[in-house]
């Protein structure tokens, strides 16, 4: 979020709420800055502001926040904050409680932040409202409680503030703070999506594509992940070309899929890399390259995601798109296998079965292969009770105590 943006927006739609009711000196220098000539209402505003008159306090900060006619200067916007905020004057509250939340122009610092916040939201402004129910869902500050979090969202929401509709939204589809109540979160995301939100339009499209609190709708579910993908966020991108990829609620396209996971995954979202690579693997919606699909499995097997690691594993494995490497091979399986993820511990568990890339060793197969089979793979338990033919009853023990122990630290110094 680019918080400064969203102060400046704020900032000018209440200057103009309040312009005539100030003094004409201060009308001249709000007229300048519309007009963008920041110079005239800096010459304008600052003898008010050191006369003391909050809301040139409060416009001086801001311009010092943003650099309007000034060099930006966050310190000196936090000094000009600080005298309106002290004042009483909501903006000013906000806007002080913000650079204490950023650590702009100050130390970080929530608590102060939460107190600024408060004296604001307690005039009934929606923005401070929404940000104090943020510091309350996650702890900051304050100690964490998700009631409170709600009480703020909903002040937030009730006066059309998108964001807050959207996080009452989650709240409610999650049952923080409130009891689980689908249908009510349909209702908040409804609003933040109509209002153009994308965040909104993407949680809306999700419970259409899933039934909650709404008749499971996949047409519906494309119409809001396309007007969330539209505007660039990258979930709604990813399930955009989900839908397309599998044919819900539109015809499968796989060329129109390759497009959406695209835009995703230039932005980074491992899900979308790791489907984009699977394009490219097969050759769907694209001819076949391996090495562009080794390219996206990379990206989103670096970011810890166990099937693009897995699938990295079979490559180097295998050659596809890069050399042939075992013990790179083992590197990508091993990490895919610590989260538990069944496919991956078969194949290095095969890897120590049969030497490859590590040195062989029947305990560790067999460990490997016994929690592929916990995880569901009859193939692993076949493979487990065909080394395990070969081995003493001590090393079968030992291999299945090192299996216990994997499982019982949840993969932790496996």
């Amino acid at each position: 979020m680019n918080f400064k943006k969203i102060i400046t927006g704020l900032a000018l739609s209440m200057l103009l709420s309040t312009g005539m009711a100030v003094a004409a000196d201060f009308s001249k220098g709000l007229q300048a800055a519309q007009s963008g000539d920041f110079k005239t209402a800096l010459a304008v505003w600052t003898p008010l502001a050191e006369q003391g008159n909050a809301m040139a306090q409060f416009n001086l900060g801001h311009m010092y926040a943003n650099g309007y006619g000034v060099p930006e200067n966050d310190k000196t916007a936090v000094k000009w904050f600080t005298k309106a905020a002290e004042q009483g004057l909501a903006e000013g509250q906000f806007n002080l409680g913000a650079m204490y939340d950023f650590g702009d122009g100050v130390p970080e610092n929530d608590k102060t932040a939460v107190k600024w916040y408060t004296l604001a939201a307690e005039q009934g402004f929606a923005m401070p409202q929404y940000q104090l129910g943020i510091m309350y869902a996650n702890g900051r500050g304050v100690p964490e409680n998700d009631k409170t979090a709600v009480k703020w969202y909903t002040l937030a929401a009730e006066q059309g503030f998108a964001i807050a509709q959207r996080y009452l939204g989650v709240m409610y589809a999650n049952g923080r703070g409130v009891p689980e109540n689908d249908k009510t979160a349909v209702k908040w995301y409804t609003l933040a999506a109509e209002q153009g939100y994308a965040k909104g339009q993407y949680n809306l499209g999700t419970m259409y594509a899933n039934g909650r609190g709404v008749p499971e709708n996949h047409k519906t579910a494309v119409k809001w992940y396309t007007l969330a993908a539209e505007q660039g966020y990258a979930r709604a991108q990813f399930n955009l070309g989900t839908m397309y990829a599998n044919g819900y609620g539109v015809p499968e396209n796989d060329k129109t899929a390759v497009k959406w996971f695209t835009k995703a995954a230039e932005q980074g979202l491992a899900e979308g890399q790791f489907n984009l690579g699977a394009m490219y693997d097969f050759g769907d919606g694209v001819p076949e390259n391996d090495k562009t699909a080794v390219k996206w499995y990379t990206l989103a097997a670096e970011q810890g995601f166990a099937m693009p690691q897995y699938q990295l594993g079979i490559m180097y494995a295998n050659g596809r798109g890069v050399p042939e490497n075992d013990k790179t091979a083992v590197k990508w399986f091993t990490l895919a296998a610590e989260q538990g993820y069944a496919t991956a511990q078969r194949y290095l568990g095969a890897m120590y079965d049969f030497g490859d890339g590590v040195p062989q060793n029947d305990k560790t197969a067999v460990k490997w292969y016994t929690l592929a089979s916990y995880n569901g793979s009859e193939v692993a338990r076949e493979n487990k009770d065909a080394v395990a033919k070969q081995m003493t009853p001590a090393d079968i023990s030992a291999a299945q105590d090192m299996s216990s122990r994997c499982l019982e630290n949840n993969y932790r110094d496996c």
